[in-house]
């Protein structure tokens, strides 16, 4: 199959220019032998458009679209930037997109593009924004020197995508190729001279909210105000969803047929055991019956999805409005002193939403002792958005001061943790290096579209893994392993952490699904005190990673490193959680 390649520098806009191709159709997976995600999709070649007999697809042609890691150079300096790379050696055509405020800059990975003999064609992206800064381009002068279809696109409206289809046919090798870095600067300035005018503009209030935003004091000022407000948002619209949708749903339409299901099977049975659980009062209960078809759905769908939702929702406005490189920018000095930069703080927000992505993508640093690092504190510091659902839903309910001590206790270890490996490590952190995209409202479609292709993803992952996990502690419950290792870490639960010993039975069980684990902590024998349930939850939430992170820790760096970041994780964790037993 004939594919095309989406070639740029990050922030672009490239992955809206894949999405206005690709339409919902798309696939994220990792390049074979790494763990650098990629998206690739399929474009229907247009009837319509004149010359096609004189390129290589046909009309009505399906073709595969590769969204490519966002690279500067073909000279790769990453893992990302290394697929990046590969990626063009299977490519039939380049689409090259260019941040068109940023001409000069984007124009070198163009020229290097240029020299590997692939067609190619030019989309100058986020045109709109040009007359706003001033910048003037002549497109067919441009166009002219490249030797190369340049055609000038808005991915977030549309604009220009029609008219890039149609010069499909014209996509070709180019004519400026140079080999040297020197020369290529030096065509770069021929080009600027030539094609590309400025004028002086007054800065917008926009801009001026750009320049605070990286200051130090306005910038920290704003950071605290989006993050309080973010989580906010978060359990605001959790909450509602939870509320208003989910409850309302499982009660009056699912719980009904539960019922039914219920006396078919026989309260008692085993087979009832499984699939609905024990009753309570006679009545199954979502939280408490633990059943595969009652906990099992209702804890992911109704508890978790909503906040799941809100976290990915929140997120991807952030990511596509441009505030996140500001936020690595502000926070570069902070991490530098835990043996990161500041562009570590991606896969740390990411890690806020699933351990899994964030792991992965801890590719992006540059060294092992760097990953080494941020793998470990993402799994100890870094609660999902499943886990925090629960945090918040749970604990919550005793009120908000107790979910700010697990907050302030995660927070805290994080960032103790990262001082003393970042002495006792050897190596050294690089500076950061990154490029701040301008503000842009983002695109409401390309947004839900980015955040129901994370939230299926959290329903592809999780809803066999908790259902898995309900079945396998119904049978180990029945062959009473749990009564077993609680009288095994009697005085680690008792003496250490002050949890009644049935408690382990949750906190094994992290292993699988933390946020399922949480909610087993409601249902033991022993009903937990105010002060036991946030001993607990920090345990829960700093103890083994669940065990999709488990395996992708293992991955990333190999058994010797995972066994040393697993040790840490447990040592941390029962100091935590001793300490907060002392002092509540």
């Amino acid at each position: 199959m004939n594919s095309i390649v989406l070639m740029g520098n990050p922030n672009v806009g490239k992955s809206v220019v894949f999405y206005r191709l690709t339409g919902v159709h798309v696939i994220a997976s990792n390049y074979p032998g790494t763990t650098v995600a990629y998206t690739k999709g399929y474009m229907q070649i247009p009837g319509d458009i004149d010359g096609l007999e004189m390129s290589p697809f046909a009309p009505g042609e399906k073709v595969e679209i590769i969204d490519a890691p966002g690279t500067y150079t073909l000279e790769p300096t990453s893992k990302a930037e290394e697929v990046a790379v590969e990626m063009l050696k299977s490519a039939g055509m380049i689409i090259n997109i260019i941040d068109s405020t940023n001409l000069e800059r984007n124009l070198y990975l163009t020229m290097q593009l240029l020299e590997t003999g692939v067609p190619m064609m030019i989309a100058l992206n986020l045109w709109d924004e040009t007359k706003h800064r001033g910048v003037s381009i002549d497109v067919d002068k441009l166009e002219a020197l490249l030797g190369v279809p340049v055609v000038p696109t808005v991915a977030v409206t549309g604009e220009g995508i029609r008219e890039l289809l149609s010069r499909i046919p014209n996509a070709a090798p180019g004519k400026r190729r140079v080999r040297f870095a020197a020369q290529r600067w030096a065509e770069i300035g021929t080009l600027i001279r030539e094609a590309q005018t400025l004028t002086h503009h007054h800065h917008t209030l926009i801009e001026r909210l750009e320049d605070l935003s990286v200051r130090p004091v306005s910038g920290l000022a704003i950071a605290g105000a989006v993050i309080y407000l973010y989580f906010k948002a978060v359990r605001w619209i959790g909450e509602g969803l939870i509320g208003y949708v989910m409850e309302p749903f499982f009660e009056n339409i699912y719980a009904p047929l539960l019922d039914k299901l219920s006396a078919v099977l026989h309260p008692g049975s085993m087979i009832h055991g499984i699939l609905i659980g024990n009753l309570v009062d006679g009545k199954i209960d979502f939280v408490e019956s633990f059943g595969m078809l009652s906990t099992g759905i209702f804890v992911p769908v109704a508890m978790v999805l909503p906040y799941i939702f809100a976290f990915y929702l929140l997120l991807s406005f952030l990511e596509d409005f441009g505030y996140l490189p500001r936020l690595a920018v502000l926070l570069d000095t902070l991490l530098h002193r835990i043996g990161l930069h500041g562009y570590a703080i991606i896969p740390n927000m990411l890690g806020l939403g699933c351990n899994v992505p964030a792991i992965m993508a801890t590719r992006i640093l540059e060294s092992r002792r760097e990953r080494f690092i941020a793998c470990t504190l993402i799994s100890i510091g870094v609660p999902c958005a499943a886990l925090q659902a629960m945090i918040f839903g749970l604990v919550g309910e005793r009120g908000g001061q107790y979910v700010a001590v697990i907050y302030a206790t995660m927070f805290m270890t994080w960032l103790i943790l990262g001082l003393v490996l970042n002495q006792v490590m050897k190596g050294f952190s690089p500076e950061l290096i990154l490029e701040i995209p301008s503000y842009r409202v983002p695109n409401l479609p390309i947004l839900m579209k980015k955040v129901w292709a994370r939230v299926r993803g959290f329903l592809r992952e999780a809803l066999p893994v908790i259902l898995a996990g309900v079945f396998v502690v119904n049978i180990l419950y029945s062959l009473g392993l749990f009564g077993i290792l609680a009288g095994f870490t009697a005085p680690v639960m008792e003496k250490l952490l002050g949890l009644p010993r049935d408690a382990i039975a949750p906190i094994l069980i992290g292993f699988l699904r933390k946020d399922m684990a949480l909610g087993m902590l409601e249902t033991l024998d022993t009903p937990l005190s105010v002060k036991q349930l946030v001993v607990a939850s920090t345990v829960l939430a700093m103890f083994f990673p669940c065990i999709a992170t488990f395996t992708v820790l293992l991955r990333e760096l190999g058994v010797k490193d995972m066994l040393k970041a697993t040790l840490i994780m447990v040592t941390v964790s029962l100091a935590a959680g001793s300490i907060l037993n002392l002092i509540l």
